[in-house]
């Protein structure tokens, strides 16, 4: 211990000159820069008020509560439209593809699952749509569950 002594005691004045060096610098700085000082302390404060003031106005009023119920589950089978599908002149490929999308897969996972590429999906999908006379995904699977095509 002897031996760290000098060099403890030399790190320890040089740390505290320091300290007293960055103090008066302060002090200077204070002295020198007082409204900004002051006007930057006003805008934070002001900047978090806003800020609570913005979260306590944008809490919902509603409580949401979540139930959870178990649906029963229809044991019987599905049987296929065949009239509206060949009404309607779907493929046995747009099929495929209109029951992946029912299921909820993207173009990507429906091309990845039926081998084909994204393309291809994208042709399926807008014949399928123009066949159907609908415009999105959502709407075509409706339609296609109330017609008898995909099981609900």
């Amino acid at each position: 211990m002897a031996k760290y002594k000098t060099p403890l005691l030399y790190g320890i004045s040089l740390a505290l000159l320091l300290f007293v060096l960055q103090w008066v610098k302060l002090r200077f700085v204070i002295i020198d820069y007082h409204l900004e000082i002051y006007v930057g302390i006003i805008a934070v404060i002001f900047t978090a008020l806003g800020i609570w003031l913005a979260l306590k106005l944008a809490k919902p009023k509603v409580q949401t509560i979540i139930i959870e119920k178990e649906i029963p589950v229809h044991t019987h089978d599905f049987v296929l439209n065949e009239q509206a599908v060949a009404d309607l002149g779907l493929s046995g490929r747009e099929l495929e593809v209109l029951g992946l999308m029912a299921d909820g897969l993207s173009n990507q996972e429906i091309a990845s699952r039926l081998y084909v590429s994204l393309n291809t999906v994208k042709t399926h999908s807008s014949r399928l749509f123009e066949k159907m006379d609908v415009k999105r995904r959502t709407q075509a699977v409706d339609k296609a569950k109330k017609m008898g095509i995909i099981a609900r």
